[in-house]
């Protein structure tokens, strides 16, 4: 092997070593696993073109350096989007109802739950990306203000504000085997189109998102308040009866199957006993990679 095909190797090997970091990275900025993969592979390229000389901390070159990809994306997404963004659900992180696996856990520490990421939706893309990169990754605004052509103190602000929207989510509890209880009461009121039950699994200010994506717009909604959620009830009926337990995003939600695939998936998330959030994401050409089978 030349000496230029070994230094290849050697940043291969080196990449490789950081690419479950720059996944997490990636998904928390744009919400999308298959973006987020593409994101990794932009950043591989440009190392491989530019090398590592004078890098003296790859994988914090490397995380800047996803965050530009990233940013790059949602600069783009931004001016091309048709959709309503009131209605769009995140692409999410499913497994099964036993445990996550070990690369599921990197792309998902620190309780990245659907609700956290639709918030981020919301945000600015340079707000976005000061807060993904400072706040859940530690990476210093010295280095972060030069992605976002900002000063220092600017992109503080940025963050500071992305930070005040994140405080407003609620925050999920953390007893898998509650949060299973309230979904198998949800699901079992929903199959039985028990409205009663439903109610009490429900807080009265529950938030609703539904999200059929292109090919099913008439799917899209949201929808606020226990009562008007209830109404809902014929949706969560066929949740109910074609539906596999599984993770979604860590937490206790529902996957919905039709012959052999998931067509379409709900994500809740339930502090003190009670959902206050539904998230479905009905969206075919989004869960086309589900591996039903593997649920």
């Amino acid at each position: 092997m030349d000496e230029s095909g070994g230094q290849q190797q050697w940043l291969a090997e080196r990449f490789e070593e950081h690419r479950g970091h720059l996944r997490a990275v990636a998904y928390r900025m744009l919400g999308s696993l298959t973006e987020a993969e593409d994101a990794v592979q932009e950043t591989w390229l440009r190392l491989s073109r530019s090398g590592a000389d004078g890098v003296e901390n790859l994988g914090g070159w490397l995380t800047t350096v996803v965050g530009r990809v990233c940013l790059d994306i949602l600069r783009s997404r931004k001016a091309l989007r048709e959709d309503p963004l009131e209605t769009h659900v995140p692409e999410p992180v499913i497994s099964r109802e036993e445990g996550i696996d070990p690369e599921q856990e990197v792309l998902l520490a620190d309780a990245v739950g659907l609700a956290l990421l639709v918030v981020l939706e919301t945000l600015a893309p340079a707000e976005r990306l000061a807060f993904v990169l400072h706040d859940m990754f530690a990476v210093p605004f010295d280095d972060i203000a030069p992605i976002v052509e900002r000063s220092p103190a600017a992109t503080r602000q940025l963050a500071s504000r992305a930070r005040r929207r994140v405080q407003g989510t609620a925050a999920p509890d953390t007893d898998l085997p509650r949060q299973r209880k309230v979904v198998h009461a949800f699901l079992a009121a929903s199959r039985d189109g028990d409205f009663d039950a439903l109610l009490a699994v429900l807080d009265p200010d529950v938030l609703l998102r539904a999200d059929g994506g292109a090919v099913s717009p008439n799917l899209s909604k949201v929808v606020r308040g226990a009562r008007a959620v209830v109404e809902q009830a014929l949706l969560f009926s066929r949740f109910a009866l074609t539906s596999r337990p599984a993770l979604v995003n860590g937490v206790p939600g529902v996957v919905a199957v039709r012959e052999g695939r998931a067509f379409s998936v709900l994500g809740l998330t339930i502090a003190d006993g009670r959902i206050v959030e539904i998230n479905i994401l009905a969206d075919p050409e989004r869960l086309a990679g589900v591996d039903v089978a593997a649920l």
